[in-house]
């Protein structure tokens, strides 16, 4: 067993059509993969599940996850992340707004309790793991705006 366990699931869900309604669309798939983190033991399969190609957890994240989602290829699956965190000192007004400037639709926001953060973006990837490892492998990089940080949450989604 690993620690840093997860409380996780994959939602698949698809349009429904109301009586009358056209069905000459194609149906749309979204799939959602989430993982609330703890302290308690991981199952191997938990650990697989969020393992990007790189051999790091989603939620430790990954530089080279991160530096890759620069030259991606289109026909990728485009996730919509989330990565909540926590963190010991106030990550400055400052650094929150200038987030926005990396070039990569990333936003980072604080909700109304202190010390806890939430790290979004948009991320063509193959897998809901290596999507939230890029997201996450952006706040390693980037020590400057936060030093220490512990994921509590992360969650994947694409159409």
């Amino acid at each position: 067993m690993c620690r840093n366990a997860a409380t996780k699931g994959s939602i698949i869900s698809s349009d429904s059509f109301s009586p009358g309604e056209d069905r000459s669309r194609p149906v749309r798939r979204r799939v959602t993969e989430e993982a609330v983190l703890n302290t308690h033991d991981q199952s191997w399969a938990d650990v697989a599940q969020w393992t990007c190609p790189h051999g790091q957890h989603a939620g430790h994240g990954c530089v080279t996850c991160y530096q890759a989602s620069v030259d991606v290829d289109p026909s990728l699956p485009l996730w919509a992340v989330a990565a909540w965190f926590t963190t010991e000192r106030p990550i400055p007004i400052k650094a929150l707004q200038d987030v926005h400037r990396h070039d990569r639709d990333l936003a980072l926001t604080q909700p109304s309790t202190p010390f806890v953060y939430l790290l979004s973006a948009q991320v063509r990837a193959a897998l809901g793991a290596e999507a939230v490892a890029g997201v996450v492998g952006f706040l390693v990089q980037n020590r400057h705006i936060v030093d220490e940080f512990t994921v509590t949450e992360i969650r994947a989604a694409h159409s």
